[in-house]
Protein backbone atom coordinates (compact mmCIF):
# COMPACT_ATOMS: atom_id res chain seq x y z
CA UNK A 1 0.00 0.00 0.00
CA UNK A 2 1.35 3.58 -0.56
CA UNK A 3 0.49 6.48 1.40
CA UNK A 4 2.65 9.30 2.85
CA UNK A 5 6.15 8.74 3.99
CA UNK A 6 7.24 11.24 6.68
CA UNK A 7 11.24 10.25 6.57
CA UNK A 8 14.50 12.11 5.89
CA UNK A 9 17.77 11.54 5.63
CA UNK A 10 20.71 13.26 5.17
CA UNK A 11 21.58 14.45 1.04
CA UNK A 12 23.75 12.34 -1.37
CA UNK A 13 26.32 13.86 -2.74
CA UNK A 14 26.83 15.40 -6.36
CA UNK A 15 27.10 13.13 -8.37
CA UNK A 16 27.27 13.53 -12.29
CA UNK A 17 24.34 14.05 -14.33
CA UNK A 18 22.68 12.19 -16.93
CA UNK A 19 20.18 12.26 -20.27
CA UNK A 20 16.61 12.51 -19.10
CA UNK A 21 14.10 9.85 -19.68
CA UNK A 22 11.08 11.26 -19.74
CA UNK A 23 10.77 9.80 -23.78
CA UNK A 24 8.96 6.09 -22.66
CA UNK A 25 5.86 4.79 -23.90
CA UNK A 26 2.56 5.95 -21.69
CA UNK A 27 1.35 2.20 -20.26
CA UNK A 28 -2.13 1.92 -18.25
CA UNK A 29 -2.40 -0.23 -15.33
CA UNK A 30 -4.92 -0.76 -12.30
CA UNK A 31 -3.90 0.60 -8.63
CA UNK A 32 -6.27 -2.07 -6.12
CA UNK A 33 -6.42 -2.84 -3.10
CA UNK A 34 -5.63 -5.93 -1.04
CA UNK A 35 -8.15 -5.95 1.01
CA UNK A 36 -12.34 -5.31 1.17
CA UNK A 37 -15.01 -7.32 0.44
CA UNK A 38 -13.90 -9.00 -2.82
CA UNK A 39 -10.46 -9.45 -1.69
CA UNK A 40 -9.30 -12.65 -2.28
CA UNK A 41 -6.85 -14.61 -4.68
CA UNK A 42 -9.34 -16.23 -7.11
CA UNK A 43 -11.34 -12.88 -7.31
CA UNK A 44 -8.18 -10.91 -8.38
CA UNK A 45 -7.56 -13.50 -10.69
CA UNK A 46 -10.47 -12.52 -12.46
CA UNK A 47 -9.99 -9.28 -12.36
CA UNK A 48 -6.55 -9.85 -13.83
CA UNK A 49 -7.72 -11.70 -16.65
CA UNK A 50 -10.50 -9.49 -17.48
CA UNK A 51 -7.60 -6.36 -17.16
CA UNK A 52 -5.78 -8.44 -19.98
CA UNK A 53 -8.55 -8.99 -21.86
CA UNK A 54 -9.99 -5.28 -21.50
CA UNK A 55 -6.38 -3.51 -22.72
CA UNK A 56 -4.69 -2.57 -19.55
CA UNK A 57 -0.72 -3.38 -19.32
CA UNK A 58 -0.21 -3.65 -15.62
CA UNK A 59 -1.85 -4.80 -12.65
CA UNK A 60 -0.62 -3.30 -8.72
CA UNK A 61 -1.98 -4.69 -5.71
CA UNK A 62 -1.35 -3.01 -2.61
CA UNK A 63 0.99 -5.27 -0.32
CA UNK A 64 -1.11 -3.72 3.38
CA UNK A 65 -0.79 -6.93 6.44
CA UNK A 66 -3.18 -4.58 8.51
CA UNK A 67 -6.21 -3.88 6.15
CA UNK A 68 -5.97 -0.25 7.54
CA UNK A 69 -7.66 -1.91 10.58
CA UNK A 70 -10.78 -1.77 8.58
CA UNK A 71 -12.06 -5.19 9.77
CA UNK A 72 -12.37 -6.55 6.14
CA UNK A 73 -10.81 -9.26 4.08
CA UNK A 74 -6.94 -9.14 3.91
CA UNK A 75 -5.27 -11.19 0.97
CA UNK A 76 -1.72 -11.69 0.77
CA UNK A 77 -0.34 -9.50 -1.98
CA UNK A 78 2.58 -11.87 -3.30
CA UNK A 79 0.19 -15.08 -2.80
CA UNK A 80 -2.36 -13.57 -4.89
CA UNK A 81 0.24 -11.76 -7.56
CA UNK A 82 1.28 -15.63 -7.91
CA UNK A 83 -1.84 -16.71 -8.43
CA UNK A 84 -2.59 -14.28 -11.04
CA UNK A 85 0.95 -14.72 -13.19
CA UNK A 86 -0.09 -18.13 -13.92
CA UNK A 87 -4.01 -16.72 -14.88
CA UNK A 88 -2.17 -13.90 -17.43
CA UNK A 89 0.13 -13.34 -20.29
CA UNK A 90 0.95 -10.28 -21.12
CA UNK A 91 -0.06 -7.89 -18.19
CA UNK A 92 2.48 -6.54 -15.60
CA UNK A 93 2.41 -7.56 -12.14
CA UNK A 94 3.42 -5.64 -9.07
CA UNK A 95 3.14 -4.63 -5.64
CA UNK A 96 2.22 -0.47 -4.88
CA UNK A 97 4.20 -0.87 -2.31
CA UNK A 98 5.37 -3.28 -0.42
CA UNK A 99 6.99 -1.81 2.77
CA UNK A 100 10.39 -4.26 2.82
CA UNK A 101 11.03 -3.31 6.75
CA UNK A 102 8.60 -5.56 7.86
CA UNK A 103 9.53 -8.83 6.05
CA UNK A 104 12.85 -10.62 5.82
CA UNK A 105 14.56 -10.12 2.69
CA UNK A 106 15.91 -13.60 1.98
CA UNK A 107 11.90 -14.63 1.91
CA UNK A 108 11.21 -11.45 -0.17
CA UNK A 109 13.50 -13.06 -2.26
CA UNK A 110 12.19 -16.42 -2.85
CA UNK A 111 8.86 -15.20 -3.04
CA UNK A 112 9.18 -12.57 -5.91
CA UNK A 113 11.61 -14.70 -7.49
CA UNK A 114 9.15 -17.26 -7.71
CA UNK A 115 6.51 -14.68 -8.91
CA UNK A 116 8.98 -13.67 -11.82
CA UNK A 117 9.37 -16.89 -13.19
CA UNK A 118 5.96 -17.89 -12.78
CA UNK A 119 4.73 -14.52 -14.72
CA UNK A 120 7.67 -15.34 -17.52
CA UNK A 121 9.78 -12.34 -16.59
CA UNK A 122 6.60 -9.52 -15.79
CA UNK A 123 7.03 -8.81 -11.96
CA UNK A 124 7.61 -5.67 -10.89
CA UNK A 125 8.44 -4.69 -6.99
CA UNK A 126 7.35 -1.39 -5.69
CA UNK A 127 8.87 -0.64 -2.60
CA UNK A 128 7.99 1.62 0.23
CA UNK A 129 8.04 2.60 4.20
CA UNK A 130 4.98 1.38 4.73
CA UNK A 131 1.72 3.23 6.75
CA UNK A 132 0.39 3.89 9.05
CA UNK A 133 3.57 2.49 11.08
CA UNK A 134 1.26 1.61 14.33
CA UNK A 135 -0.99 -0.78 12.71
CA UNK A 136 1.88 -2.34 10.09
CA UNK A 137 4.84 -2.40 12.21
CA UNK A 138 4.36 -1.49 16.05
CA UNK A 139 1.51 -3.94 16.80
CA UNK A 140 3.46 -6.62 15.42
CA UNK A 141 6.48 -6.02 17.47
CA UNK A 142 8.16 -4.31 14.91
CA UNK A 143 9.99 -0.63 15.73
CA UNK A 144 7.60 1.74 13.77
CA UNK A 145 10.28 4.26 13.89
CA UNK A 146 10.71 6.09 10.45
CA UNK A 147 15.02 5.95 10.43
CA UNK A 148 14.61 2.32 11.51
CA UNK A 149 12.19 1.83 8.52
CA UNK A 150 13.86 3.59 6.05
CA UNK A 151 17.42 1.76 7.12
CA UNK A 152 15.86 -1.56 6.71
CA UNK A 153 14.27 -0.62 3.38
CA UNK A 154 17.62 0.13 1.90
CA UNK A 155 19.73 -2.68 3.68
CA UNK A 156 16.61 -5.38 2.17
CA UNK A 157 17.07 -3.64 -1.27
CA UNK A 158 20.87 -4.64 -1.27
CA UNK A 159 19.92 -7.91 -0.18
CA UNK A 160 17.40 -8.54 -2.76
CA UNK A 161 19.69 -7.61 -5.64
CA UNK A 162 22.71 -10.11 -4.41
CA UNK A 163 20.39 -12.75 -4.00
CA UNK A 164 18.14 -12.15 -7.26
CA UNK A 165 21.70 -12.44 -8.80
CA UNK A 166 22.17 -16.34 -8.26
CA UNK A 167 26.02 -15.76 -7.52
CA UNK A 168 27.53 -16.44 -4.49
CA UNK A 169 26.43 -13.79 -1.80
CA UNK A 170 27.12 -12.55 1.48
CA UNK A 171 26.17 -9.26 3.32
CA UNK A 172 26.82 -7.42 7.05
CA UNK A 173 24.68 -4.60 8.02
CA UNK A 174 23.02 -2.71 10.83
CA UNK A 175 19.60 -4.65 10.63
CA UNK A 176 19.99 -7.53 8.44
CA UNK A 177 23.45 -10.17 8.05
CA UNK A 178 23.26 -12.81 5.56
CA UNK A 179 26.36 -15.41 5.69
CA UNK A 180 27.79 -17.10 2.33
CA UNK A 181 24.81 -18.18 0.69
CA UNK A 182 23.50 -18.66 -3.11
CA UNK A 183 19.89 -18.57 -4.32
CA UNK A 184 18.92 -20.56 -7.46
CA UNK A 185 17.20 -19.85 -9.96
CA UNK A 186 18.15 -15.93 -10.26
CA UNK A 187 15.72 -13.85 -10.88
CA UNK A 188 13.98 -14.56 -14.71
CA UNK A 189 14.46 -10.79 -15.89
CA UNK A 190 17.52 -9.74 -15.90
CA UNK A 191 19.57 -8.23 -14.43
CA UNK A 192 17.15 -8.17 -11.87
CA UNK A 193 13.35 -7.74 -11.17
CA UNK A 194 12.89 -3.97 -11.44
CA UNK A 195 12.07 -1.88 -8.65
CA UNK A 196 9.72 1.09 -8.09
CA UNK A 197 10.39 3.51 -5.20
CA UNK A 198 7.08 4.91 -3.65
CA UNK A 199 6.91 8.35 -2.06
CA UNK A 200 5.32 11.54 -1.16
CA UNK A 201 6.52 14.94 -2.71
CA UNK A 202 7.59 17.22 -1.11
CA UNK A 203 9.08 14.60 1.21
CA UNK A 204 12.64 14.29 -0.51
CA UNK A 205 14.24 11.02 1.18
CA UNK A 206 12.29 8.78 -0.86
CA UNK A 207 13.45 10.80 -4.09
CA UNK A 208 16.85 10.62 -3.27
CA UNK A 209 16.42 6.59 -3.24
CA UNK A 210 14.36 6.05 -6.40
CA UNK A 211 17.06 7.56 -7.95
CA UNK A 212 18.99 4.62 -7.07
CA UNK A 213 16.59 2.53 -8.96
CA UNK A 214 14.38 1.38 -11.57
CA UNK A 215 11.08 3.75 -11.11
CA UNK A 216 9.02 5.99 -8.45
CA UNK A 217 5.71 6.21 -7.64
CA UNK A 218 4.77 9.74 -6.36
CA UNK A 219 2.17 10.74 -4.62
CA UNK A 220 1.73 14.23 -3.00
CA UNK A 221 2.09 15.07 0.95
CA UNK A 222 -1.36 16.30 1.11
CA UNK A 223 -4.67 15.32 3.25
CA UNK A 224 -7.09 14.09 1.14
CA UNK A 225 -6.92 12.24 -2.47
CA UNK A 226 -2.81 12.42 -2.65
CA UNK A 227 -2.84 12.59 -6.29
CA UNK A 228 0.09 14.69 -7.69
CA UNK A 229 -0.42 17.54 -10.63
CA UNK A 230 1.14 17.48 -13.93
CA UNK A 231 3.60 20.15 -12.52
CA UNK A 232 3.95 18.14 -9.43
CA UNK A 233 5.51 15.51 -11.71
CA UNK A 234 8.04 17.70 -13.55
CA UNK A 235 9.60 18.33 -10.68
CA UNK A 236 9.98 15.12 -9.18
CA UNK A 237 11.57 13.52 -12.23
CA UNK A 238 13.60 17.06 -12.26
CA UNK A 239 14.78 16.09 -8.82
CA UNK A 240 15.22 12.34 -9.13
CA UNK A 241 17.03 12.96 -13.11
CA UNK A 242 19.66 15.27 -11.30
CA UNK A 243 20.32 12.36 -9.16
CA UNK A 244 20.31 9.42 -11.79
CA UNK A 245 23.89 8.00 -12.32
CA UNK A 246 23.09 5.55 -14.86
CA UNK A 247 21.08 5.68 -18.31
CA UNK A 248 18.74 2.95 -17.87
CA UNK A 249 14.80 2.75 -18.36
CA UNK A 250 13.25 4.69 -15.43
CA UNK A 251 9.36 4.48 -14.53
CA UNK A 252 7.54 6.98 -13.35
CA UNK A 253 3.73 5.47 -12.17
CA UNK A 254 0.78 8.50 -11.61
CA UNK A 255 -1.51 7.30 -9.16
CA UNK A 256 -5.18 8.79 -10.64
CA UNK A 257 -8.76 8.29 -11.59
CA UNK A 258 -10.57 8.95 -15.02
CA UNK A 259 -14.28 7.89 -15.29
CA UNK A 260 -14.24 5.40 -18.00
CA UNK A 261 -16.98 7.38 -19.74
CA UNK A 262 -15.84 10.43 -21.00
CA UNK A 263 -13.39 9.43 -23.00
CA UNK A 264 -12.19 12.94 -24.37
CA UNK A 265 -11.48 14.38 -20.76
CA UNK A 266 -10.12 10.99 -19.17
CA UNK A 267 -7.72 11.07 -22.66
CA UNK A 268 -6.75 14.81 -22.06
CA UNK A 269 -6.51 13.99 -18.25
CA UNK A 270 -3.97 11.54 -18.50
CA UNK A 271 -1.74 13.07 -21.82
CA UNK A 272 -0.99 15.69 -19.48
CA UNK A 273 0.46 13.68 -16.94
CA UNK A 274 2.61 11.62 -20.27
CA UNK A 275 3.80 15.36 -21.32
CA UNK A 276 5.20 16.12 -17.76
CA UNK A 277 7.15 12.96 -17.83
CA UNK A 278 4.87 9.67 -16.26
CA UNK A 279 5.66 5.93 -18.01
CA UNK A 280 2.44 4.52 -16.24
CA UNK A 281 -1.12 6.01 -15.48
CA UNK A 282 -2.22 3.64 -12.28
CA UNK A 283 -5.96 4.05 -12.44
CA UNK A 284 -7.12 3.80 -8.63
CA UNK A 285 -9.80 1.29 -8.07
CA UNK A 286 -9.83 1.98 -4.68
CA UNK A 287 -13.22 3.65 -4.53
CA UNK A 288 -14.57 0.47 -5.56
CA UNK A 289 -12.69 -2.25 -3.02
CA UNK A 290 -15.86 -3.52 -1.53
CA UNK A 291 -17.40 -4.12 -4.47
CA UNK A 292 -15.83 -6.71 -7.11
CA UNK A 293 -18.52 -5.82 -9.90
CA UNK A 294 -18.03 -1.98 -9.50
CA UNK A 295 -13.87 -3.15 -10.14
CA UNK A 296 -15.22 -4.98 -13.18
CA UNK A 297 -17.21 -2.65 -14.68
CA UNK A 298 -14.86 0.02 -14.27
CA UNK A 299 -11.97 -2.76 -15.91
CA UNK A 300 -14.08 -3.86 -19.15
CA UNK A 301 -14.34 0.54 -20.17
CA UNK A 302 -10.82 -0.04 -20.75
CA UNK A 303 -7.87 1.67 -20.49
CA UNK A 304 -7.74 5.93 -20.85
CA UNK A 305 -5.58 5.68 -24.05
Amino acid sequence: MLTRQTTEVPSTPNIPKVEPFYELELKYGLYVANYGKAAFARNFCKLALDAEKSGWDGFFLWDSVSGEDKGLPTVDAFSALSAMAVNTNRIRLGTSVTPLGRLRPWKVARETATIDHLSNGRFTLGVGLGFPPDQEFERFGEDPNDRVRAGKLDEALEILVGLWSGKPFEYKGRYFTVKPTRFLPPSKQRPRIPIWVGGSWPIKAPFRRAARWDGVIPLKHTEGLPFLQPTDLTRVLDYVNERRTNNGQFDAAIIGWTSGKNRRRDRAKVEAYGSAGSTWWLETLYTSRNSQEKMLTRIRRGPPD
